[in-house]
C-alpha cells in the first residue's frame, strides 16, 4: 500500500471518513498534513524547497531526513504559519508522536566513530595540571580552537597543521623546564585589570579589610629572587587617577604580606612607571599574588560625590569630587640569582623516588616514566613504551648532567607524543566492516573525563579500564557519580554552559558607556558566575532539567544583588537567594542577567536577537538569517520623536520580506523587552511604558517574561531533547545528524520516567550506545 500525501478535497473527504485500521491511520495523518501544509509545500510552491506530496507516508523512515524537519517545525509550534489553517495542539501532537514512532521502529543503528581528536586549549590545560600539578595558561602556547555545533571540542574541527605542531613541541619544552624547576632565566609577566574593573569595595579572594586590587594566580618558575612592579589606573596623558591620599597598597603571596606601597610617593606621583618592589624571595610553583588597598578611609558617596559603580567612569576633575585610586597592571619579574627548584608541587608530584647514587638512578627514573607515560597516554604503559623514552632521559642525563635533566628530557617526549596530545580510538581487527562494535574501556575511560572533567582520565579511571570493568553498569554508575562529585567536573560546568548558552560570550560585551554606566567588569563575572552556580545546583542536586526554567531560586553576591534590587546581600561571596513574588521575573533562565546582555546589542535591546536566542535554546529551532540586502538597522531617526523600540520594529511585520520570518520569533523577544541591554528590570523605553504583549505562531498570547516562561514549561519535553542533543554533541565530540534523532527520543522518554532528573539525562547519553559504541569504517560484504 502506497499512502501518498492528498491534495486538499480528498483530504477533507477522508477526514469525514475516519479511515479506520493502520492504513488508516496513516490516511488519517496524510490528511492533516494535506489539509494544513500542502497549500505551501505541494510540488508547484514547493515553499522553503519542501514539496510533501512527493512523500509516502507509509515508509516515512526512508524520508527521515525530510520528516525530522517537518518534526522540528511542528513541535516548536511555528508550522502552519500564522494566518493559515488552524491546527489543533492534540492534533498536532498525534501526528507528530507518530511520524516519530515510525521513524523510530524503522531506525537503523548510526554510530560514526568522532574521528582523531586533537585535545583543544582547555583540555590540554588541564591534562597538564593533572599529569603534573602545574598550572598554565595554554592561550601562551596554542592558537584558538575552531567551534563547530556549538563547542570547540568537535573532532572534525581540530585540525592539525605544521604551524600547530610546532606550537605543541615548543610547549612541550616549556612545560617540562617548568615542571622540574629548571627554568631559571628570569622572564616579565604582565598582568592587566579590566579597564572597567571597580575597585571601591572588597574583592573576593583577597584578604578581608582590604578592597580593590587583583588576585593573580602565578606559577613561578624557579626558586628565587622576584619583583613586582604595580602601576597605577591612568587617564589622559598618563596621569595616575584618583585622589584620594594616604592609600596605602600592600603585596602578599598566598596571604602573607611582602611588601607594602605608600601609594602617594611610590606609585601615584610617577607619572604612570609604577612603583618596584625590592627582590622578594619566592619558591618554585604555584602561588597566589595579592595586590590590594588596605581599607583605611571610606568615601562619603551622596550629593556631588555619587560615583557610579563603574567607578572609573567618575568625573575626577570636577571640583570637590573625590575617589579611590586604582591598580592598573601588575609585573612579576624574575627569577634573579634563580636556583633549580628542590620542592614544588609539579616536583613533588613527579619524582616519586629519588635516587641516593647513581646506581638508582635507572629503576628510579623507569619508575617516574612508567607512571607520567601511562597517566599520558591514559593506559598502562608497555614495554616498548618505556624502551624508548628512557632513552631520551638517557641522552638528557648526559646533556645536562643531572638525574633531574634526564627526566626533564624524558617528560618532554611524553607531552610531545602523538598519544597525548591526540584521542585516538582503535577499530579492532576481527570485527566486519560496517558492523558496530562496543569501545575499550580504556577508550570509555578517555571519553568519561574529557566528557566530565575535560581532561585525561585519572588512576582509578585507568585501572578499571584496564581490568575491563568500566563498562559493568554498577560500576559504570559509580564512576560517574564518583566524576559529578569531584571538583574536576567545574569544567564541565565552565565549558558546557558557557558554550551551550554562550556564557562565555559575556567576556566581549561592552554596552555603550554613556547609556549604561554602571555596568562593569565586576557585574560581567558575577553574570558569569551566577549561570555556573545555577547550573551546578541542577547537577549536584539532581534536580529536574526543567528547574532551569522555573527555579524559584539563583545566586547572587551584593553587585549583583543590587543590580537585581535585591535587598540585605552584602559582600563579594555567593550565596543562594530565594526568588520570592516580588521577582518572579528572575526565575529560571530567561530572568538571568548574563544572557539577556549577550542577547542585546551594545546600545539597546534586541527583540530579534532574543527572540532567535529563545528558538534555539528552549525549542532547538535556528531561524534563518536575513536575506541580503535587508536594512536591519533600526538606530533612531535625527529630528523623530522618542519611539519605543517596538515601534521602530513595526517595519519588520510591514515588510512582506522580514514578516514570515519576524512573526515567528519577535512576540518571544518582546516578552523580554522588559528587561534592558544590561539584563536590568524597567517599566519604560524612551519614556513611554513598554509593551511586552505579543501573539507566538500558534496563537498562544504573550503578556511578558511570566507569560514566556509558561510557554517553555508547556514546551517542556521538547526543552528536555535540547538539552540531550547538546549533551550528547559535548560528550561524543561530533555533531548530530538525523540519524540521530531516534536515540536522542528515547533518552528523553527514558529520562521523563523520573522527571527529566539531570542523573537521567547524563546516564542515558553515557550508556548510549553513541557514548560506548563506534561503527567499523568500511563497507559490509554483505
Amino acid at each position: 500500500m502506497n499512502i501518498k500525501l492528498l491534495g486538499a478535497a480528498a483530504a477533507a473527504g477522508a477526514l469525514a471518513a475516519g479511515c479506520g485500521g493502520v492504513g488508516g491511520e496513516a490516511e488519517r495523518h496524510a490528511a492533516v498534513i494535506a489539509a494544513n501544509c500542502l497549500d505551501c509545500h505541494n510540488s508547484l510552491e514547493q515553499v522553503a524547497d519542501l514539496n510533501l506530496e512527493a512523500l509516502s507516508l507509509d515508509a516515512v523512515e526512508s524520508d527521515a531526513e525530510i520528516w525530522e524537519k517537518v518534526i522540528g517545525k511542528l513541535r516548536a509550534g511555528l508550522m502552519p504559519p500564522a494566518g493559515g489553517p488552524t491546527l489543533d495542539r492534540e492534533v498536532r501532537d498525534t501526528l507528530v508522536a507518530w511520524i516519530e514512532d515510525e521513524i523510530d521502529s524503522n531506525a537503523e543503528t548510526h554510530l560514526p566513530a568522532p574521528g582523531l581528536h586533537r585535545l583543544n586549549r582547555t583540555e590540554y590545560t588541564n591534562a597538564i595540571r593533572d599529569l603534573l600539578a602545574l598550572d598554565v595558561d595554554a592561550t601562551t602556547f596554542l592558537p584558538p580552537d575552531d567551534s563547530s555545533h556549538g563547542f570547540d571540542n568537535m573532532a572534525g574541527t581540530l585540525t592539525t597543521s605544521p604551524a600547530l605542531m610546532e606550537a605543541y613541541l615548543s610547549a612541550a619544552g616549556r612545560i617540562s623546564r617548568l615542571a622540574i624547576g629548571t627554568e631559571t632565566a628570569a622572564t616579565l609577566a604582565v598582568f592587566d585589570v579590566p579597564h572597567d574593573t571597580s575597585q571601591n569595595h572588597h574583592i573576593e579572594g583577597l584578604p578581608f579589610g582590604t578592597r580593590g586590587g587583583m588576585l593573580i594566580e602565578h606559577e613561578f618558575p624557579a626558586d628565587g629572587e622576584y619583583v613586582f612592579t604595580v602601576k597605577g589606573m591612568t587617564g589622559y596623558f598618563t596621569r595616575v587617577l584618583g585622589n584620594v591620599e594616604g592609600e596605602k597598597l600592600e603585596v602578599t603571596i598566598d596571604g602573607e604580606r611582602v611588601y607594602l606601597y605608600d601609594w602617594d610617593s611610590e606609585i601615584g606621583n610617577q607619572e604612570g612607571n609604577g612603583g618596584r618592589t625590592p627582590p622578594i624571595p619566592v619558591s618554585a610553583g604555584f602561588h597566589k599574588v595579592g595586590v590590594t588597598f588596605i581599607a583605611t578611609s571610606d568615601l562619603p558617596d551622596t550629593g556631588l560625590n555619587k560615583s557610579f559603580v563603574r567607578t572609573m567612569n567618575s568625573p575626577g576633575a570636577i571640583s570637590g569630587y573625590t575617589f579611590y585610586p586604582h591598580v592598573g597592571q601588575v609585573f612579576i619579574e624574575g627569577p634573579y640569582n634563580g636556583r633549580p627548584a628542590t620542592s614544588s608541587q609539579s616536583r613533588d608530584k613527579i619524582f616519586e623516588c629519588y635516587p641516593e647514587s647513581v646506581r638508582e638512578e635507572h629503576a628510579c627514573a623507569r619508575e617516574i616514566i612508567s607512571t607520567l607515560a601511562g597517566t599520558a597516554f591514559r593506559r598502562p604503559a608497555t614495554d616498548a613504551d618505556l624502551e624508548e623514552i628512557m632513552g631520551f632521559f638517557v641522552a638528557g642525563r648526559e646533556d645536562g648532567g643531572s638525574f633531574d635533566h634526564g627526566i626533564e628530557a624524558a617528560l618532554q617526549r611524553i607531552l610531545a607524543d602523538p598519544e597525548f596530545i591526540y584521542r585516538s580510538e582503535i577499530e579492532p581487527a576481527e570485527v566486519p566492516a560496517g558492523s558496530p562494535y562496543r569501545i575499550s574501556d580504556l577508550e570509555l575511560a578517555s571519553r568519561l573525563s574529557f566528557f566530565l572533567w575535560s581532561s585525561i582520565p585519572d588512576q582509578e579511571l585507568i585501572r578499571l579500564g584496564s581490568e575491563n570493568r568500566l563498562h559493568e553498569p554498577d560500576v559504570l554508575r559509580q564512576q560517574v557519580e564518583r566524576m559529578i562529585a569531584d571538583p574536576r567536573s567545574a569544567a564541565f560546568i565552565e565549558n558546557f554552559t558557557g558554550q551551550w548558552l554562550n556564557v562565555r560570550g559575556i567576556k566581549a560585551v561592552e554596552p555603550v558607556v554613556d547609556l549604561f554606566p554602571n555596568f562593569d567588569s565586576t557585574l560581567r563575572e558575577a553574570y558569569r558566575r551566577e549561570i555556573e552556580l545555577f547550573f551546578a545546583s541542577i547537577i549536584h542536586e539532581d534536580r529536574s532539567i526543567l528547574d532551569l526554567l522555573t527555579a524559584d531560586y539563583t545566586f547572587v553576591n551584593e553587585r549583583l544583588a543590587r543590580h537585581y534590587g535585591i535587598p540585605d546581600v552584602y559582600g563579594s561571596q555567593f550565596r543562594r537567594v530565594e526568588l520570592g513574588p516580588e521577582l518572579d521575573e528572575r526565575r529560571g533562565l530567561l530572568g538571568k542577567g548574563a544572557l539577556l546582555t549577550i542577547t542585546s546589542d551594545a546600545a539597546r535591546t534586541s527583540p530579534v536577537k532574543r527572540g532567535k536566542w529563545f528558538l534555539e535554546t528552549f525549542l532547538g529551532i535556528s531561524p534563518p538569517d536575513p536575506p541580503p540586502g535587508v536594512e536591519t538597522d533600526l538606530a533612531p531617526v535625527e529630528g523623530e520623536a522618542p519611539k519605543t523600540l517596538r515601534a521602530r520594529l513595526e517595519a519588520h511585520r510591514t515588510d512582506p520580506n522580514c514578516a514570515s520570518c519576524h512573526k515567528i520569533f519577535e512576540p518571544m523577544g518582546l516578552a523580554m523587552e522588559n528587561f534592558d541591554a544590561v539584563g536590568k528590570w524597567r517599566t519604560e523605553d524612551a519614556g513611554n511604558p513598554i509593551d511586552p504583549t505579543g501573539v507566538t505562531n500558534d496563537g498562544t498570547p504573550l503578556d511578558g517574561v511570566r507569560s514566556l516562561r509558561e510557554l517553555t514549561v508547556q514546551n517542556g519535553e521538547l526543552f528536555a531533547q535540547v538539552v540531550t542533543e547538546k549533551l550528547l554533541t559535548y560528550a561524543i565530540g561530533r555533531g548530530l545528524e538525523y540519524q540521530d534523532m531516534p536515540l536522542i527520543r528515547s533518552i528523553t522518554r527514558s529520562a521523563a520516567e523520573n522527571d527529566y532528573r539531570f542523573s537521567s539525562l547524563l546516564m542515558g547519553v553515557i550508556e548510549s550506545p553513541a557514548f560506548t559504541m563506534n561503527m567499523k569504517s568500511g563497507t559490509s560484504k554483505e
